[in-house]
């Protein structure tokens, strides 16, 4: 799925790219702190799981934000759109061709049918 996609993509996946790796550091270290204030098990049952949910969102990381090359940029924009770090709107900001790309991603992972 290596497509490059035009030029003003790039510029905009750039920016946006940060702004989203921001919302899911947040959105994780938010979790991580719900997760060390639930006293419903023992430390070191906090500490496995809250071990195992980072391991799996360190997964989630790497698909969405390493290696950001243009080759890349809409395979990181289809895991950034799926795992709902765009805001209304800034999906608009990509061409069409990009946007319906994004969208028919959202849609299989939804299952919903075209």
């Amino acid at each position: 799925m290596a497509q490059r996609g035009p030029e003003s993509d790039w510029k905009v996946f750039r920016e946006l790219r940060e702004v989203a790796l921001q919302r899911f550091c947040r959105r994780a270290l938010e979790t991580v702190d719900r997760m060390l204030r639930d006293e419903a098990g023992s430390d070191y049952d906090r500490y496995v799981a809250i071990e195992r949910w980072l391991h799996d969102r360190d997964r989630e990381m790497k698909a969405a934000f390493d290696d950001p090359r243009r080759s890349m940029m809409l395979l990181h924009l289809h895991v950034i759109a799926s795992l709902g770090l765009l805001e209304p709107g800034e999906l608009a900001r990509f061409a069409p061709e990009t946007v319906r790309s994004v969208e028919a991603v959202l849609r299989d992972d939804a299952g919903i049918d075209a």
